[in-house]
């Protein structure tokens, strides 16, 4: 699944090219994606789109008429072409553009979303409880060690929680445990703050790396102009389970918590 930084790869691979574009047709070749593509959504048409943002995994297309929002899903992606370039069996929207391009969404899975909202954003049921933006001076340390005051959950499953963070999804939590020392199974309630603090800031870095290097390539995630990321290369130990640690030499061992699959080292991250 594409998480936070290929989405902000594909929101930063869009944006030139669509922001003060008009559009000027919507199409919809398969409305039934993870929920049914309102009619409404043709509202777009003869609209600019004033900006593209993100928030946590969702792409906002802004115009005056509302806001376009756009989930990945599960193999979802984004291109912006020629608009007589022909469509395949899995391109399902198309928004065409007066400069003669269109933007794409590509979604074998079907797993995806489109939809259209014209009220204040922050009611969004989607985005109305989200946490804060990890890379904004909003989240810290002490905002993660609050937050998990008597929880028994596992810090792993602490730092996944969009109510408290959004955005670390299930690769980049298993590498900002590792930088931070934390064992993935570390009972929330029972870290103290200066280890919240060291995890937060290994969050800030890990997120910012990969999206300074395009996101991760799993299976079939590409950026906007078809590139696939590249943080793949400098993963420690998402999707390394028997390999040696780059660190200290150790098997990386795999867990599962919270029903995903987690990576660790046992010796570089510690159950104390």
């Amino acid at each position: 699944m594409p998480e936070l930084p290929e989405v902000e790869t594909s929101r930063r691979g869009i944006e030139p090219h669509l922001r003060a574009q008009r559009v000027i047709d919507v199409i919809v070749r398969q409305p039934k994606l993870r929920w049914p593509i309102p009619d409404t959504l043709a509202h777009m048409i003869d609209q600019v789109v004033l900006s593209v943002q993100r928030r946590a995994k969702y792409l906002l297309l802004e115009t005056q008429a509302g806001v376009c929002i756009i989930h990945l899903g599960m193999s979802g992606s984004l291109r912006v072409l020629d608009a007589d370039v022909p469509a395949q069996k899995h391109d399902h929207v198309d928004w065409v553009l007066a400069s003669g391009q269109c933007l794409r969404l590509t979604d074998p899975r079907r797993f995806g979303a489109v939809l259209w909202w014209e009220l204040p954003l922050e009611g969004h049921p989607l985005l109305s409880k989200l946490g804060p933006e990890p890379l904004t001076d909003e989240f810290s340390g002490q905002l993660l060690y609050q937050c998990s005051r008597g929880r028994s959950v596992a810090v792993k499953q602490l730092i996944m929680d969009n109510h408290v963070v959004v955005g670390v999804g299930n690769i980049y939590a298993s590498e900002a445990l590792f930088m931070a020392g934390l064992h993935p199974q570390l009972v929330a309630g029972q870290i103290g703050l200066s280890r919240y603090q060291r995890l937060a800031q290994t969050i800030k870095q890990v997120l910012a790396a990969a999206i300074t290097q395009g996101g991760t390539t799993l299976r079939d995630f590409s950026s906007a102009d078809g590139k696939p990321g590249y943080f793949k290369q400098e993963l420690n130990v998402y999707g390394r389970e028997g390999e040696r640690c780059h660190q200290c030499a150790s098997l990386i061992k795999s867990l599962r918590i919270g029903q995903r699959n987690t990576f660790y080292c046992p010796n570089c991250q510690k159950r104390r």
